[in-house]
């Protein structure tokens, strides 16, 4: 027995098999800075933008980012069918090759084939074992692919179970906060009488989503590479957007949802630092001013003309500033890697999207029903006036 071989071998399926436990199975923040899984990303995300960079057409290159996703799925599960291969090949290879080929004699080559043939659970029975303690190896590798097979096909419903949730509350959002979503925006929304119940509902719920997404990409990174079905939606500008909401509720707004905007900030800022932490990113060290002060003057004076309740006291600019520092470094740090913009403040192109349409048609209804409501609520002269019958 060759014991390099046989060394070579067992850390090959040990390092396969531990790097697909952590990434498939085990529900939690898989560790290790040399995997297979984390390497992997690391060597192909970056390489993957430039050559999308090189696409001038905007959609094309999102469409591009797209595909990464689902296929480096795929080239990982590629990967790790490789390296299990290899390991028993290997193991068949320290003992010996005792195996009978009828194509040409045994060695490597014969001991590749007679593993991915054992793994993939073929049984072509052209190459077949000489010893028992290849026939218990084969036996041990016809299991272990017939397992490994398994969590596979276990993997992909629970990845594309997980996915959907996600982009159910994004696609929502959208009627409520605009398309991309900003803080202005949703506020705006929800300015009409009776708001307060139905925003302080909003940020339960978005409250309730990080939380999710805390959990469900934790336990499965490549989720934050899968890209929402438009261009100008994505994971993390619903979420940055939700905690602008919170932080200018927090900081400067009156009403009685601010209390459950601190619990729906504090949720959504640790989902997004643990993600961040996840793809072993630093918070950016310099980063543009998403809300200067022109801009903070511009977006108070929106939300006074909408009818919602700020405070003009001469510090809400500074606790503002205090509550995005907070996470504001971690959210570039997450667009910057990813390539997925944040989401301003203000709208930066107003336009008439279907929300308004359906808005400004709702004022004409209402409006006609006033007018008509206070025409049949005139009193008849006749009702008025003394009738006789002669």
């Amino acid at each position: 027995m060759n014991g390099l071989t046989w060394i070579a071998g067992v850390l090959s399926l040990f390092v396969v098999l531990f790097d697909a436990f952590q990434t498939i199975i085990l529900p939690r923040r898989a560790i290790g800075r040399f995997r297979i899984t984390r390497l992997f990303y690391a060597l192909t995300w970056r390489p993957w933008v430039i050559l999308s960079q090189l696409v001038n057409d905007v959609r094309k290159r999102e469409t591009l980012y797209s595909y990464y996703g689902p296929l480096s799925l795929i080239f990982l599960l590629i990967i790790w069918a490789f390296g299990l291969v290899l390991g028993f090949a290997l193991l068949f290879t320290s003992l010996g090759s005792p195996l009978h080929d009828q194509l040409q004699a045994a060695g490597f080559r014969s001991d590749l084939y007679m593993s991915g043939t054992t793994l993939f659970t073929l049984g072509l029975g052209d190459v077949t074992p000489h010893s028992p303690a290849v026939r218990a190896l084969v036996i041990l590798e016809a299991g272990t692919g017939l397992g490994f097979l398994a969590a596979v096909m276990g993997y992909f419903p629970v990845l594309y179970s997980a996915f959907s949730r996600r982009e159910v509350s994004i696609a929502l959002l959208d009627a409520r906060a605009g398309s991309p979503p900003t803080a202005a925006e949703l506020l705006r929304r929800h300015s009409h009488v009776g708001a307060e119940e139905a925003l302080g509902l909003l940020l339960t719920e978005w409250e309730r989503w990080s939380a999710e997404l805390l959990e469900s990409h934790i336990s499965y990174p490549l989720l934050c590479y899968f890209r929402s079905q438009h261009a100008n939606q994505s994971w993390l500008s619903a979420l940055t957007s939700i905690l602008d909401t919170s932080a200018l509720l927090i900081a400067g707004v009156r009403g009685h949802e601010a209390r459950q905007a601190q619990l729906t900030f504090i949720m959504a800022r640790h989902a997004l630092i643990d993600l961040s932490q996840v793809l072993s990113l630093k918070p950016a060290a310099h980063c543009a001013d998403r809300l200067p002060r022109d801009r903070y003057e511009e977006l108070y004076g929106r939300l006074c003309q909408s009818g919602v309740s700020v405070c003009r006291d001469g510090n809400s600019y500074e606790r503002l500033r205090e509550l995005r520092a907070l996470y504001e470094q971690y959210a570039e740090a997450l667009a910057e890697y990813l390539r997925m913009p944040l989401p301003t403040w203000i709208p930066e192109k107003p336009r008439v999207d279907n929300w308004e349409r359906v808005s400004r048609l709702r004022v004409q209804t209402e409006a006609e029903d006033s007018a008509e409501t206070a025409t049949h609520t005139q009193i008849p002269v006749s009702l008025i006036e003394p009738h006789h019958d002669f």
